[in-house]
């Protein structure tokens, strides 16, 4: 058992005061820990080998550790490779080994081991092969890149999956429901197309739903004239999809060097040279290179503009572009304004097509709304025996082996069949 008990007090964040405590409670995972598999009977048994935990933030590793020492009978210790060096794991083999000598096991939980330095991995290495200490650690990144090769071979790895939106709109419920540890003594109101966003936006990530909900639901609320999160009934609150899609709402840094006119005129010189009116763009571009603009901060926008609104129309024109900016890098202004000239007019002057700006921004939609879809295991890199015995790269059709006519998935089962660039104009590549 942990030699210290946990540390979870009311003003505890909502995604430990609700942390489970037994397998029982535990949601998702069903593959590793479910009825009759290994883990779960190695748990249950209080028999655990040393083993690394490997899967996306919020899935549950951290959470299975805390079951773990609340059900074996060893010694449980907990550190972070964030916080922790090597003269705290010295400590913790000093104690483990006094451990070993009085007939008990000591388990070390290092939470974020790949944040560990080859040192530490390798003063623990002897420990966890003789037996003194059995190991369990935590990862979001790929064991085998950031766990030496030594220690991961002694080590069990268990990959969690992200989890689904329905695992994550249950995990939402309890927490609304549960008066001693969640939020139930807030009277929460908020409906299934609410608590369906939120599971959606939290991208598989259980501590993310919980610390959302928890700042809706703690955060003071507009009055009932605003429209939104209004108080319904003494001591009641209604969390809305409003006040769901603000609490996920990202701050962005905006460069402003001479207020609101300065992008009013590079968003005048953008939509010139898209209605391919050439002696407008150069009007606009001429109020900004004689008011002092960074020259390249406008050969950057016609490197956006190349891209973006001509495109496959003519791909020379981001040649022209790049060009531009570097010319523009070694002479500056003046001598650069009609460097600057010429590549506005050619923009200006060229067929367009925002075809791939489109595609891509359906692609990036899909992104959003679906979160971290899985890499098909055919198209996965395995470049380490791990990799491979877990599937990666397994049935892979070379391309030139099958004429470029093979049947793939090179898209994640969601998006199976999904057409995002179309070709409107009839042109690949004109010029």
């Amino acid at each position: 058992m942990e030699t210290t008990a946990p540390n979870i007090l009311n003003t505890s964040p909502l995604a430990d005061r609700l942390r489970p405590e037994t397998l029982a409670d535990f949601l998702g995972q069903d593959e590793i820990v479910g009825s009759g598999k290994l883990l779960r009977q190695a748990i249950t048994g209080d028999q655990l080998p040393s083993m690394i935990f490997w899967g996306p933030p919020g899935s549950g590793k951290t959470t299975l550790a805390h079951i773990i020492a609340r059900q074996t009978k060893s010694e449980f210790l907990r550190i972070s490779a964030v916080t922790s060096g090597l003269k705290d794991l010295r400590l913790i083999i000093k104690k483990a080994k006094e451990n070993s000598i009085e007939g008990k096991k000591t388990i070390l939980f290092i939470d974020e081991i790949h944040r560990w330095n080859k040192a530490q991995q390798d003063a623990l290495l002897p420990q966890v092969e003789r037996g003194v200490i059995i190991l369990i650690g935590a990862t979001t990144e790929n064991p085998s890149f950031e766990v030496r090769g030594a220690l991961l071979s002694r080590c069990r790895v268990f990959v969690l999956k992200q989890l689904d939106e329905t695992q994550i709109g249950e995990i939402i419920k309890r927490a609304l429901a549960d008066k001693a540890r969640g939020l139930g003594v807030f009277k929460i109101k908020i409906d299934a197309a609410a608590i369906n966003l939120l599971a959606r936006l939290s991208n598989g990530d259980a501590r993310a739903a919980l610390n959302v909900l928890e700042y809706a639901a703690t955060s003071p609320q507009p009055s009932p004239s605003k429209g939104e999160g209004v108080t319904q009934g003494e001591g009641s609150k209604e969390i809305t999809a409003e006040i769901i899609k603000e609490a996920f709402q990202k701050s962005h840094l905006l460069y402003d060097k001479d207020g609101d006119e300065h992008y009013n005129i590079i968003s005048a010189l953008h939509k010139a040279m898209r209605g391919s009116d050439a002696d407008a763009a150069l009007y606009w571009l001429a109020r900004m290179t004689e008011a002092g603009e960074d020259p390249l901060y406008i050969a950057r926008r016609l490197v956006r503009f190349a891209s973006e609104d001509i495109g496959l129309a003519n791909s020379r024109a981001l040649e022209q572009a790049v060009a531009a900016y570097q010319a523009c890098h070694f002479i500056g202004l003046p001598e650069g304004n009609v460097i600057l000239a010429q590549a506005v007019v050619y923009m200006a002057k060229c067929e367009k097509s925002n075809d791939l700006y489109i595609a891509y921004k359906q692609a990036a939609a899909d992104v959003h709304e679906y979160g971290n879809l899985p890499v098909p295991l055919s198209i996965r890199n395995a470049p380490t025996k791990l990799m491979k015995e877990l599937g990666y790269g397994q049935d892979y059709k070379y391309s030139p082996d099958y004429d470029y006519k093979e049947k793939q998935d090179y898209l994640p089962g969601k998006l199976r069949g999904r057409k995002y660039f179309k070709v409107n104009h009839g042109q690949a590549d004109k010029k």
